[in-house]
């Protein structure tokens, strides 16, 4: 299948913009398929966002363009200095082994296995687990969102091995350096039964801040930053004048922004305002709270 020249010359000039281009599905800030999220990922730890990026579902041309451009079936698609590098998998193996930061010109990755604890309890469950399917291993990963998740599977040869309690726990570099520390134990309660994970390097968790808790700390001249999110005729109706609007001048400065200032979110209710603020808890922000109840329980 040939490319229509018009389209050709789209494609080249969008993998000419910038030195590390990746086509994706959905932003790096919300990307709509795990492997464009894993992708960016590693991206972003790695150039901390100095790479650009374009989301394929926006453009169908591009989208089916890209793999006839590059001779590769799949999305993501990671372009340097205008050469393919491969996709997720390709990427995924390459910042394991070290290559990657290689290629953009950083310092090899510390391969140090982390310390991490496994409780007898959850030791007995996962050999029990590990017994139904042989020649597999344990396979941990923690995103650079701290959500955290446990597979079975053979091992692909660049993970950083690490030993607890007799049994042994495969990560990529990424996850190992979250896992420092973390202490993996078997849980049992109403709800039912099943593996619980402390990682003591995760941000606190988002916390909820009641109206007169907000007032008592905004009258003592705390440096609070107040973040509505509401949409703009909700914020025409019930003003918050202390409060800042999400917009994208405002997003600029957060991401470059002292991440142990406290953020403080604001909805209508309550709902919408959680879902930021636990974005921005993943962002680094290590006081991040959440308004009880919203505008309507201030303005009410």
């Amino acid at each position: 299948m040939s490319l229509d020249p018009a389209l050709r010359e789209k494609i080249e000039s969008q993998v000419a913009s910038h030195r590390v281009v990746l086509y994706m599905k959905g932003t790096p800030k919300m990307p709509q398929c795990g492997f464009s999220a894993k992708t960016a990922g590693i991206l972003d730890q790695l150039l901390a966002g100095d790479y650009a990026s374009y989301n394929v579902l926006e453009d169908e041309s591009v989208r089916e363009g890209i793999k006839v451009f590059g001779d590769w079936p799949t999305i993501p698609q990671l372009y340097v200095d205008g050469e393919l590098v491969g996709g997720n998998d390709i990427i995924g193996e390459m910042f394991n082994s070290g290559e990657l930061h290689e290629l953009f010109g950083l310092e090899k990755p510390d391969r140090t296995p982390p310390e991490i604890t496994i409780t007898d309890k959850a030791a007995e469950k996962i050999r029990e687990f590990l017994d139904a399917y042989p020649g597999n291993h344990l396979h941990f990963a923690i995103d650079g969102g701290w959500d955290a998740q446990f597979q079975v599977g053979p091992k692909q040869g660049t993970e950083i091995e690490t030993e607890s309690n007799g049994i042994t726990v495969l990560m990529d570099i990424g996850s190992a350096q979250r896992a420092k520390g973390a202490t993996i134990d078997w849980v049992e309660t109403v709800q039912g039964e099943g593996l619980k994970l402390d990682l003591p390097g995760a941000p606190a968790p988002v916390r909820q801040m009641t109206p007169a808790e907000l007032q008592e700390r905004m009258n003592s001249g705390e440096n609070l930053r107040v973040i509505d999110v509401r949409s703009e005729a909700d914020r025409n109706e019930k003003p918050l004048d202390f409060a800042e609007v999400l917009d994208a001048d405002l997003m600029a400065k957060l991401k470059d922004g002292d991440t142990n200032q406290p953020l403080v979110f604001v909805c209508n209710v309550g709902q919408t305002s959680m879902q930021y603020a636990e974005h921005y808890r993943k962002q680094g922000y290590t006081q991040v709270y959440n308004l009880e109840g919203g505008a309507n329980a201030i303005l009410s």
